[in-house]
């Protein structure tokens, strides 16, 4: 099934497509599947993994809100994947090295959101930056040993530098183009802008709804990515990058939701000294040569609920009863 697989990839997909026959292979050689093409299989790894199912607990933009609707960085991930599946569709592009793309860009993410990010970031030596954990989730805590396409679209997904494959670089906007959109979406529900707020030159591009929005964007992405790399085009980047501002300039610096980022640092740095004062409380696992790198990882990996968890553990006193 597998070299079925390969031989439908060679003659239909686009001669720009990379194929899975062709990858440069795993950091680690193994037998290839009977069954699976490689970048299935990375793409079942990754969906298997510890940290793909810890992302529906992570905080996407608003810190605990009470609502069920709102966007965590699990279904995040999946808004990306499924729009860059469309986009590699159109354009005769390998799906399934998009998807495994998309699933894993993000497993590095920390718990509350940019906010943890930002943190870790000031607070660790050397830094952090989520697309370079994501790499390091897949290569040395997950240890997936996925192929060089895969892992070079996880860690190009943001940041400087641009992934070497044109599937790599479709995740790289529709990741934009997924939280952009669903961040507005999610602001509305909260009330925080209302859609009067939205810059009306884009909303007259675009559309007045959520999908609509998308797909003007989606459709002007494979309109202007059939010949050469992947582009939005002029026209619509601007606007992509209009309402960026737009949603920082109103939602993602000083709304109300926002206000809970300073509490969200503050456990991620008390958690963060504790384990540096008590290194030997870490677990097993994460006690390495460098036992810092091994405390970034471990807090990098929490979930929302479980830093709070413990931080509690750590710094409130534990409720006891007189008999």
């Amino acid at each position: 099934m597998r070299l079925a697989q390969e031989e439908w990839e060679r003659k239909y997909l686009s001669p720009r497509a990379t194929l899975s026959s062709a990858s440069k292979g795993r950091q680690v050689p193994e037998e290839p599947c009977a069954i699976r093409t490689d970048f299935q299989r990375d793409r079942d790894r990754i969906t298997h993994c510890k940290a793909f199912r810890r992302l529906k607990h992570k905080t996407q933009v608003f810190i605990a809100p009470e609502g069920d609707h709102y966007r965590t960085r699990l279904t995040h991930t999946l808004e990306v994947a499924q729009i860059s599946r469309t986009v590699a569709r159109a354009l005769r592009l390998n799906e399934d090295l998009t998807e495994a793309i998309a699933l894993g860009h993000d497993l590095g993410h920390t718990p509350f959101g940019h906010a943890g990010e930002d943190e870790l970031n000031r607070i660790h030596p050397g830094g952090f930056r989520h697309n370079q954990q994501s790499l390091r989730v897949v290569d040395h805590l997950e240890k997936l040993n996925l192929t060089w396409e895969v892992r070079d679209g996880i860690l190009h997904h943001s940041g400087p530098g641009m992934p070497q494959t044109l599937e790599g670089q479709i995740v790289r906007i529709c990741d934009r183009v997924a939280y952009i959109n669903h961040d507005i979406d999610d602001a509305l529900r909260a009330g925080i802008i209302t859609p009067a707020d939205l810059p009306r030159h884009c909303i007259k591009v675009l559309g007045d709804t959520n999908s609509q929005r998308i797909n003007a964007m989606v459709t002007a992405l494979i309109a202007n990515s059939q010949e050469g790399g992947i582009s939005l085009g002029a026209e619509m980047a601007e606007i992509l990058d209009c309402l960026r501002n737009f949603m920082f300039d109103n939602v993602y610096v000083g709304s109300s939701p926002k206000l809970e980022e300073g509490k969200a640092k503050h456990v991620i740095n008390q958690v963060y000294h504790y384990f540096v004062d008590n290194p030997q409380e870490l677990p097993e696992v994460y006690r390495q040569d460098d036992i810092r790198q091994g405390i970034c990882d471990y807090i990098a990996g929490m979930t929302d609920r479980y830093v709070v968890a413990v931080y509690k553990r750590h710094f409130l006193p534990t409720p006891w009863q007189l008999l």
